[in-house]
């Protein structure tokens, strides 16, 4: 077994693609990309495959652990573990001209319960296959999946050079109580203090829900990564994100397992779970583009976790920021509707963190806001934040989740043969809207402080923002009350003597 170590510090200045030897169909494919050097990876790792060896090289790309990460090329099979077996339990002969086996995210493989379909994957293999292993760490899982797959392959240990890899990231956090989290982040986008594409972290799909509702208030348009949309769906909403169609995507990492705590958690009663796609993680998987800004509203449970979401931005050598909400633990549980359980050990979490970035030379600095000058926009807050009730949160999720259902290809020709289930799923009854309180979308001047008035109104505009001061009325009853209370009233005091104009009959 061979092993390589090499730090991104020495890489080889003089690697290019063309030193390769490789096709130059694949070189003209390469410049069109624009990739004018390779990267330490494909440095190290190109070399070793083109002598035939198995590779499993660490830090790094064909079976795939997620959907979003696939596409169709000619001569080239892309598949999840689960549908490679069953297109070859299909064809026995699908594999008979196989001379490539790529198996990404290797340490996370066998995590999303793919075991069985990988043995089974193993043994329809023909002998003589070139396998090349791609993983961020070396796990037990990898070495399971390399003794599957592997013969004497060469280990590539590459680690990128830290300080290079770290220096675009600025990382800040701040400490809060609950119901503050939602007071800043209000703050930070109506003010604009970020600029910027910016992606927020949550804690599951309800907290998605209730801070895009909560967003809706002050007119911030955001969107919801949701796993429980179909696929297309999901990868749609990164694709726009990427064009700049919206600033803000709301995410959940729910694959993230919690780190062991030495105190015991209590047992909690067994809930029934939502069908989610248990392949979706957006920490790594999705490529986001010039992101701005990671902001972890909800503190991941892990380092590696929070390792992998700031790492969405600063890349190819962009800079870029994270800004961490941390809930002391005397703060958590004071404020019930915006409790989140994963916040409990906000503090305990942090201190691993803080050491793991001590380690790769990084420092994660407090965030310092004016409280003064922030505690003015609290009112505004406590009125956004009673109109986001569960019910709004559930209704919402089920308005999103109807729409999917119409849109989807597989129903269409079922409402084209059956239209009546079409016009009864278009009008299941109206689901009850947070109403949107016009006056929270303007920010009325007298509440900006100096530094920030800028960043709200345009240049030039110094006009104080509309602030209504009569009761908006939109109680249907209310308006029908006032429509007729009007009639009637145009004959009152008309004297029917004087009214009154004789004529000829």
């Amino acid at each position: 077994m061979m092993e390589k170590r090499k730090r991104g510090g020495e890489e080889n200045a003089d690697a290019s693609f063309a030193a390769f030897g490789l096709d130059p169909r694949l070189l003209q494919g390469i410049a069109k990309q624009k990739f004018s050097l390779p990267t330490l990876v494909q440095a190290k790792a190109i070399p070793l495959a083109l002598e035939g060896k198995d590779i499993l090289g660490v830090l790094l790309a064909l079976l795939t652990i997620s959907r979003s990460l696939l596409s169709e090329k000619q001569d080239i099979i892309v598949s999840t573990p689960s549908r490679a077996l069953m297109h070859i339990n299909i064809s026995k002969s699908l594999t008979s001209q196989l001379t490539y086996l790529v198996i990404d995210e290797a340490d996370l493989v066998l995590s999303y319960g793919y075991e069985d379909d990988l043995q089974g994957v193993s043994k329809a293999l023909p002998k003589g296959l070139q396998t090349f292993l791609m993983s961020a760490t070396l796990t037990a899982e990898v070495e399971t999946i390399k003794s599957l797959f592997c013969r004497n392959p060469a280990i590539l240990r590459l680690e990128e050079d830290v300080e290079a890899e770290g220096e675009g990231v600025t990382q800040y956090c701040v400490k809060c109580s609950e119901d503050e989290k939602f007071l800043l982040l209000y703050v930070i986008f109506k003010l604009k203090l970020i600029k910027g594409k910016t992606i927020i972290f949550v804690g599951d799909i309800d907290r998605g829900y209730r801070v895009k509702l909560f967003l809706e208030q002050f007119g911030i348009r955001s969107c919801v990564l949701n796993s429980e949309l179909p696929v297309n769906s999901r990868l749609h909403v990164v694709e726009e994100f990427n064009k700049s169609a919206y600033e803000i995507i709301i995410a959940s990492d729910e694959n993230e397992q919690a780190e062991p705590e030495p105190t015991p958690k209590p047992k909690k009663k067994k809930k029934t779970r939502n069908r989610k796609d248990k392949e979706y993680g957006v920490s790594r998987g999705l490529d986001f583009k010039n992101l701005a800004c990671v902001l972890n509203f909800d503190l991941p449970t892990t380092s590696r976790s929070y390792t992998h979401r700031i790492g969405r931005t600063a890349r190819a050598h962009k800079n870029g920021i994270s800004l961490s909400f941390v809930i002391p633990t005397h703060l958590f549980g004071k404020h019930k509707p915006t409790t989140h359980p994963t916040c409990a050990n906000d503090e305990k979490t942090l201190q691993r963190i803080r050491k793991s970035q001590a380690k790769l030379g990084r420092e994660i600095k407090p965030y310092v806001f004016d409280m003064t000058q922030v505690d003015a926009f609290r009112y505004r807050m406590d009125d956004a934040l009673r109109a986001v009730t569960k019910v709004a949160v559930r209704e919402a999720r089920m308005r999103e989740l109807r729409v999917e259902l119409v849109k989807s290809e597989r129903l269409k020709r079922h409402f084209e043969e059956n239209p009546g289930d079409l016009l009864a799923l278009r009008h299941d009854g109206e689901t009850g809207r947070v109403r949107v309180q016009a006056h929270l979308r303007h920010v009325p001047e007298y509440l900006l402080p100096r530094g920030g008035k800028s960043g709200v109104l345009k240049p030039g505009a110094g006009a104080v923002g509309h602030v209504g001061l009569r009761k908006v009325r939109e109680n249907r009853i209310r308006k029908a009350r006032q429509k007729k209370s009007g009639r009637g009233t145009a004959r009152t005091g008309r004297d029917p003597v004087k009214m009154y104009r004789g004529g000829k009959r």
